[in-house]
């Protein structure tokens, strides 16, 4: 058994796949909408598994979920990286807007940060 995708709601596929392409380093894998949704994964560049979905939130009750969980500082996915304060300092760089910086909460240390498109104002 194999965990293979990793749904993402977003707001505006193009703007979230700008972003996790040319901001987080992620690789396109998957961009066909010639059915009636638009299927749009990336991958990370060295786990070419594991493919983040970058799926339309249009349905209302999704939509308010995804708002209550993101109010209540829930993230959408975690992402493992080898240095994670390298990482911050890059994506920093970037303009990414992190919450706070890194922090060792328990066994590990996390930083959570916003992605643009997952969230309408």
């Amino acid at each position: 058994m194999l965990l293979r995708h990793i749904l993402i709601k977003v707001d505006d596929q193009d703007k979230a796949l700008a972003f996790y392409t040319s901001v987080m380093g992620f690789v396109k894998r998957h961009d066909d909408d010639s059915g009636p949704i638009r299927w749009l994964t990336v991958v990370a560049p060295d786990d070419a598994g594991t493919e983040l979905v970058l799926e339309p939130n249009s349905a209302p009750p999704a939509r308010a979920a995804q708002r209550a969980l993101y109010d209540a500082r829930f993230p959408a996915a975690l992402i493992t990286v080898s240095d994670i304060h390298a990482e911050f300092d890059r994506l920093t760089g970037r303009s990414v807007k992190f919450l706070r910086p890194p922090e060792r909460t328990g066994p590990v240390t996390s930083a959570f940060f916003d992605a643009p498109a997952a969230i309408s104002s």
